[in-house]
C-alpha cells in the first residue's frame, strides 16, 4: 500500500482560490489606507507650516511673505519645507496667511 503524504490537486486549488479571495478583499483596503495616510500626512504638514508661520510672526513681528521665507531662517525649517505625499504643491494665502495644498481633499 502506497500512501502519498502530499496535497491533491483539488486541495491545492482550494488553497489558491482562498488566497485569491483574500487578495481581492485586502488590496482595495490597502489602497484606501494609503490614500488616507497621504491625505493625513499632508494635513499634518500644513498644520506644522501654519504653526511655524505663527512662530515667525511672533519672532519677527510680521507674517512671512512666502513659504520660502521660512526656509531662509534655519530656526523654522532647517531641512527645507515638508513635501506633500501626493506630490501636491503648498501655497500660502489669506490674512492671517494659511497654508493649503492644491490636491483635492488635502
Amino acid at each position: 500500500m502506497n500512501k502519498n503524504k502530499g496535497m491533491t490537486l483539488v486541495e491545492l486549488l482550494i488553497v489558491v482560490i482562498i488566497l485569491g479571495a483574500l487578495a481581492v478583499i485586502a488590496i482595495p483596503r490597502i489602497s484606501a489606507s494609503t490614500t488616507t495616510a497621504k491625505a493625513n500626512s499632508c494635513k499634518t504638514n500644513q498644520a506644522i507650516m501654519n504653526s511655524q508661520t505663527e512662530m515667525y510672526r511672533a519672532d519677527i513681528g510680521s507674517y512671512p511673505g512666502t513659504l520660502n521665507a521660512l526656509v531662509t531662517d534655519p530656526n523654522y525649517f532647517p531641512d527645507n519645507l515638508p513635501v506633500c505625499a501626493s506630490a501636491g504643491t503648498y501655497t500660502m494665502s489669506g490674512t492671517p496667511p494659511r497654508v493649503s495644498c492644491d490636491v483635492a481633499g488635502h
